[in-house]
């Protein structure tokens, strides 16, 4: 019964807002664009692209590891 009460509570605060639904959407807007387009421009997949094996992909990340833990 307390579940069903917390759901209702917010389905119908989520229902009555006004502001909010438009505070929701600039925030989903602003997460998409930072993970789905941004990522495609500013971070593209260096290991795939700069090494043809997984021994040598495992190789480059352990290299980089220990230099800069040292």
């Amino acid at each position: 019964m307390i579940i069903r009460r917390i759901s209702h509570f917010y389905i119908d605060g989520f229902r009555s807002m006004r502001v909010g639904r438009k505070l929701w959407l600039i925030i989903f807007i602003k997460l998409f664009i930072m993970f789905g387009v941004l990522k495609i421009y500013f971070f593209p997949n260096y290991l795939n692209t700069n090494f043809s094996s997984d021994q040598a992909r495992a190789e480059h990340v352990l290299d980089n590891i220990t230099v800069y833990s040292k």
